[in-house]
């Protein structure tokens, strides 16, 4: 994994004993309190250096938080380490599957900053946690500390003989680090390691897990195996894909959601489709790609569904209409409507109170005839910019217009419509 070009002497400043003492005793990081903190850390007679490296350490705990929760402020970090580490809450369900499949000895090759091997470890498993990249496995042996069944190995993750373990795990890398910040990469066979070498694992009967980008393509994901995305808080976070033992037989696709303080180690949410314990829901099918319900095609009229992120990318969107008793308003746009609401944790739901042709000039009047001041715009299948739109319809309103109102954006055919919606 790569990272930051000053990261590993910032990290040897952080791993003597004043450098670590004086990290741990700053306190929580606050942004606007950062040069009083360094000028403070200076006159106490520290050294710029390491100053810098912890006032740079802080600020990465501060952003772990999100991902990380109370863990953060005890563990080390780097930029791209942290870009692509898993949360927490998420760790724990790839654990699960291990734990549920007896699985007693993993190898995590490309362990990152070890937050899956410590999601395993606090499970009682074995666990090999491999890094190529020196840094991140320094601060992977720091982070996985507390857990003695955890070891980190400074590896090639496609070296290491895997004759002790009983099951593998894989995050490979999927961006590149400059100096103007991070890329993805989107090409299967350039993750490090690579797709292949994920199946031939799994092709030697292993049970193999691997946490991908959510954005890859249905033709990308291997056959034989469950691919689940994940999406916290509306935010689809990714996709894992598991071989053997790991993988539910009846299940092909899913969509996973879970809110940001949910997770408990325990396994993978089951059932075809309701809410799980602990903020979770899932919703899943056995058919593969392509091969799911056929979606039925109505007005845009009743109650407008929009998915979350993780149901369309999993190709749900046609089982969850059907489950919701709806149709797709057109057969390529992601928007369910149903003439009865239906709560679902599966989608966001709004009234639709009027359907317009889209026009900015007719939208624009219709803006000061309603006193609007406030106007959220959600698009799906049109080109629009809701930001520039939003400032279109909004110039030339009189001050104190206190309206509120939501348009949804899309396509029905050829036809471009703007329809006027009020949340559920």
């Amino acid at each position: 994994m790569a990272h930051e070009n000053n990261a590993p002497e910032q990290l040897a400043q952080l791993l003597t004993p004043e450098g670590w003492a004086l990290l741990n005793a700053v306190g929580p990081y606050r942004e606007e309190d950062a040069l009083a903190l360094s000028t403070r850390l200076r006159k106490e007679g520290h050294s710029p250096e390491l100053v810098s490296a912890v006032l740079s350490q802080a600020r990465l705990r501060a952003r772990a938080q999100a991902k990380f929760g109370e863990f953060a402020s005890h563990m080390l970090f780097t930029r791209a380490g942290l870009e692509q580490a898993t949360r927490l809450s998420v760790a724990a369900r790839h654990a699960g599957r291990f734990k549920d499949a007896g699985v007693r000895r993993v190898a995590d090759l490309g362990c990152g900053l070890g937050a899956d091997a410590l999601a395993l470890a606090s499970l009682d498993l074995e666990v090999t946690a491999v890094e190529l990249d020196e840094t991140t496995a320094a601060c992977a042996t720091v982070n996985l500390m507390p857990f003695p069944s955890a070891r980190v190995v400074h590896a090639n993750a496609e070296s290491v003989p895997l004759d002790e373990v009983d099951g593998v795990w894989l995050d490979p890398a999927r961006r590149t680090t400059s100096t103007s910040g991070t890329e993805r990469i989107w090409d299967p066979e350039a993750f490090s390691p690579p797709l292949s070498f994920v199946e031939a694992l799994a092709a030697r009967g292993l049970p193999v897990g691997v946490k991908l980008g959510p954005g890859i393509p249905h033709e990308s994901i291997p056959a034989g195996c469950e691919a689940q995305w994940v999406s916290v808080d509306g935010d689809v976070a990714e996709v894992s894909l598991y071989f053997n033992s790991l993988r539910r037989p009846s299940v092909r696709r899913a969509a996973l959601l879970l809110d940001g303080g949910s997770g408990g180690a325990g396994g993978p949410a089951g059932g075809s489709g309701g809410a799980g314990g602990g903020g979770s829901a899932e919703l899943v099918a056995e058919t593969d790609f392509g091969d799911g319900a056929e979606p039925r095609i109505g007005p845009l009229a009743g109650y407008l569904y929009e998915p979350d992120g993780a149901v369309i990318r999993a190709g749900l969107v046609a089982e969850l209409a059907e489950r919701l008793g709806g149709h797709l308003v057109d057969p390529h746009i992601a928007y369910i409507c149903a003439d009865e609401h239906v709560p679902t944790a599966f989608a966001r739901a709004y009234r639709v109170l009027e359907v317009r042709p889209y026009s900015v000039k007719a939208l624009r009047a219709w803006v000061r005839e309603q006193g609007i001041g406030v106007l959220d715009i959600k698009k799906r299948g049109t080109s629009v910019t809701p930001e520039e739109l939003r400032r279109l319809l909004l110039a030339g309103q009189k001050k104190g217009a206190a309206g509120h109102a939501t348009l949804v954006l899309t396509r029905i055919g050829d036809d471009r419509v703007a329809a006027v919606v009020e949340p559920v």
